[in-house]
């Protein structure tokens, strides 16, 4: 298995995830090549929570333009992890 912080790319921090925070739902940017199981277990051991459900979406690249020179962004997976009822919510989203 691979590391779970190399799963675990980074929290993603706006204002619709921050309402899905009461629903106990957390957004992360994770591997394009991670599975739902293998999110959920780098999650479990990275935070010590325990997840009930996982979804996934992969964000596809956006054109850019930089002066007459047409570029693309990268294209990024997001998961959106539901944690059960009984869990504790996870820290890092604490003061946001």
């Amino acid at each position: 298995m691979k590391d779970p912080r190399d799963i675990i790319k980074r929290p993603i921090i706006t204002e619709k995830s921050t309402d899905l925070m009461a629903d106990k739902k957390y957004v992360f940017e994770v591997d394009l090549n991670a599975n739902k199981i293998e999110i959920k277990k780098a999650v479990e051991a990275i935070f010590g929570v325990k997840v009930a459900k996982v979804n996934t979406m992969r964000v596809k690249p956006k054109k850019t333009r930089f002066g007459r020179f047409v570029g693309r962004t990268k294209e990024w997976k997001k998961a959106i992890v539901t944690l059960t009822p009984d869990s504790k919510p996870i820290e890092i989203f604490e003061n946001v």
